[in-house]
C-alpha cells in the first residue's frame, strides 16, 4: 500500500487510522510472525535494491546530486550488505535463549523469546533516503512487524520511487508507504503504533517522543549534533586529513556521523590546514563545482542556513557558493573562536572549522562541556591519550584513525546518547529494537518445592527461609 499526497490533499485523520487498522489486522491474523514470511520479506527487499539500481541511483542524483559510485556504496550496497547479514544469522538469532534457574526453583527452566511487537512507524530522513529508510525496515520486517513507512518529502525523487517500488515487492497487507509532509507526519503521529523509530533532528524528536509519550509507545531515537575529531602530532597529518576530509565532505557533509569539527594545538592546524586542502583537491579536482562526485546541499534552506555560517575563523580552503545551484565548496576554516555561530549547532554541510585547544585534557573539557555526540573520532598514536578519550568521554560511538567506518560493522551497535538519541540498531540489534524479549518459565506442578516458601511459616520454615533458601534464590 503507498498513500501518495500533496500539500492540497493531505492525509487526514480517518485515512491515517484506516491504514494503521489495516496494518493492525494484519498484524493480529498472526501474517507477519512466520519466520518464512520474515525471510520472504528480507529477500523481496534485496530484490527491490539490486534490480532496481539505476533508478534508485538516479533519484538520488535528482534529490542531492549524489554520484553513483557514492549511492552505491553509501546506500544501496550498504542496505543490501545489511539485509544480507541479517538473513544470514536471522533464524539463530530468533532462538530462544536458555536461561539458569535459581537451585530454589528447581525443576524449572527459564528462557527469554523474542516477540514481534506489532504495528512499526519509521520516519526517515532525506540525506540517506535509501539506507535510512530501508535499514530500520530490514530491522522491524525480519522480528515480524507489520510497517509504516515514512519517507522525507525533502528527498521528494527518492521517496516517489520507493513509495512505488515497495508495493511492488513487499506484502501489501503489511508494509504501508505514507508520503507528505508535516501534516501528514501530524496525522499520522496522532495514531498508536507499538513502536516508533525516528531518524532526524532532536527539535522533531522531541515532537516525536511527545506523541508516543500519549501511547506509551517505545521509541528509537537517531538524532545527532556535533561530532568532534581531535588530532594531534603523533600521527601521519596527511593520512589523517584524507580520512577527515572523506567523511567531512561525502554527501557534501549532510551526514549525521560526519566529523562536525576539529580540535587540535595551533601547531598541528598549521600542519592540518594545508593537507586538508590538499585532500580535498585530491577527492574534488581544482573546482569542485565540476566535479561529477561531489554533491549539492539538499534545499535552498539548508544552502541559507549554510551559508550563514560563514566567516567565522580563517578561511584555509573553500567558501565559494552558488545559491543558484545549491552549490556550497568544501570549506576549512581554522582559528574558530569557541563561541562562534558555527560551533552552536550541527553543521549538517561542507564545513569544517577547526578549534584550538592546548591539549588532549583541553580538548576532553571541551567535549564533556557539551551535549553528548553521536561520534567521536581521535586520531592520536598515544595509547594514553586513546585510553583516556575512551574512559573520560561519551559518545555514541569513538573511532581512532576513521571517521564513519562503524556505521558498516554490523555486529556494533548503532545509536546515540543523551541528546545524540536512544536506543541502537544494526545487526542483531536491529531485530532486538524491534521485538520485546519476553521471559518464559516453566515449573512442573510435582514435586512441589514452591510449599517450602508459603504460609504459614513456622519457626522450622522460617529457619530454613533464613539460612538456606534466602541465601541461593
Amino acid at each position: 500500500m503507498s498513500i501518495a499526497t500533496s500539500s492540497g490533499s493531505a492525509l487526514d485523520q480517518a485515512s491515517a487510522a484506516e491504514i494503521v487498522a489495516g496494518l493492525r489486522a494484519a498484524f493480529d491474523e498472526g501474517r507477519t510472525k512466520p519466520l518464512t514470511w520474515r525471510l520472504a520479506q528480507l529477500k523481496a527487499l534485496r530484490a527491490l535494491l539490486t534490480e532496481n539500481g539505476p533508478a534508485l541511483e538516479k533519484a538520488l542524483w535528482d534529490d542531492l546530486r549524489k554520484a553513483p559510485a557514492e549511492a552505491q556504496y553509501s546506500e544501496i550496497g550498504f542496505t543490501v550488505a545489511e539485509l544480507d547479514d541479517v538473513r544470514a544469522h536471522l533464524r539463530r538469532w530468533l532462538r530462544p535463549q536458555r536461561v539458569a534457574v535459581p537451585p530454589a526453583l528447581l525443576p524449572a527452566s527459564a528462557k527469554a523469546v523474542l516477540e514481534p511487537l506489532g504495528v512499526a512507524l519509521i520516519i526517515a530522513p532525506w540525506n540517506y533516503p535509501v539506507q535510512l529508510t530501508l535499514g530500520p525496515l530490514i530491522g522491524a520486517l525480519a522480528a515480524g512487524n507489520s510497517v509504516l513507512l515514512k519517507p522525507s518529502e525533502l528527498a521528494p525523487a527518492t521517496a516517489e520511487v520507493l513509495g512505488r517500488l515497495i508495493p511492488r515487492y513487499l506484502d501489501r497487507r503489511a508494509v504501508a508507504v505514507v508520503q507528505g509532509g508535516v501534516p501528514e507526519t501530524t496525522a499520522v503521529l496522532a495514531e498508536r503504533f507499538d513502536h516508533i523509530f525516528y531518524t532526524g533532528n532532536g527539535t522533531v524528536g522531541r515532537i516525536v517522543l511527545e506523541a508516543a509519550a500519549k501511547h506509551l509507545t517505545p521509541v528509537t531515537l537517531e538524532l545527532g549534533g556535533k561530532s568532534p575529531t581531535y588530532v594531534d602530532d603523533t600521527v601521519d597529518i596527511d593520512a589523517a586529513a584524507a580520512r577527515i576530509a572523506w567523511g567531512r565532505f561525502l554527501n557534501a557533509g549532510q551526514t549525521c556521523i560526519a566529523p562536525d569539527y576539529v580540535l587540535a594545538t595551533a601547531a598541528v592546524q598549521a600542519k592540518l590546514g594545508p593537507a586538508l586542502e590538499r585532500a580535498v583537491t585530491r577527492y574534488f579536482g581544482a573546482d569542485p563545482k565540476r566535479s561529477p562526485d561531489y554533491g549539492r546541499i539538499v534545499n535552498p534552506k539548508q544552502f541559507d542556513r549554510l551559508a550563514g555560517l560563514l566567516g567565522a575563523g580563517r578561511l584555509v580552503t573553500g567558501g565559494e557558493s552558488d545559491p543558484s545551484d545549491r552549490y556550497l565548496a568544501p570549506t576549512v576554516l581554522a582559528d574558530v573562536p569557541r563561541d562562534a555561530p558555527v560551533m552552536q549547532q550541527e553543521i549538517f554541510g561542507p564545513i569544517l572549522p577547526m578549534v584550538t585547544v592546548a591539549d588532549a585534557s583541553d580538548a576532553i573539557r571541551h567535549i564533556n562541556s557539551g551535549d553528548k555526540p553521536l561520534a567521536l573520532y581521535v586520531f592520536t598514536n598515544d595509547s594514553r591519550a586513546r585510553r583516556r578519550f575512551t574512559t573520560e568521554t561519551s559518545s555514541g560511538a569513538l573511532g581512532f584513525g576513521i571517521p564513519l567506518a562503524h556505521i558498516s560493522v554490523h555486529g556494533l551497535p548503532f545509536g546515540g546518547v543523551g541528546p545524540s538519541g536512544m536506543g541502537a540498531y544494526h545487526g542483531r540489534r536491529s531485530v532486538e529494537a524491534f521485538s520485546h524479549e519476553k521471559a518464559v518459565l516453566t515449573k512442573p506442578l510435582a514435586p512441589d518445592t514452591i510449599r517450602l516458601v508459603t504460609p504459614p511459616y513456622t519457626p522450622a520454615r522460617e529457619n530454613l527461609i533464613r539460612r538456606v533458601l534466602g541465601k541461593i534464590s
